[in-house]
């Protein structure tokens, strides 16, 4: 079943950790986001695949939006 990564605030994308086709474990880093000059990393909950990437580097996302897809 795919995992949906989504931001859980209005944020500028600092860095993307995992690439497309990614094997990640639970609780490893996908992206690290910047807001008030403090860096929120997200986290996936499961283990998975990448399998989409939504965001870049500089990207602002807002609450809700899809970051990435685990396969």
């Amino acid at each position: 079943m795919a995992e949906e990564i989504r931001a859980e605030m209005v944020a500028s994308v600092w860095k993307v950790v995992a690439q497309h086709g990614s094997v990640l474990a639970a609780g490893d880093t996908v992206v690290i986001l910047e807001s008030m000059k403090m860096e929120i990393p997200v986290l996936c909950e499961g283990p998975g695949t990448v399998v989409e990437l939504a965001v870049a580097e500089g990207d602002v996302v807002q609450e809700g939006d899809l970051i990435a897809v685990l396969g």
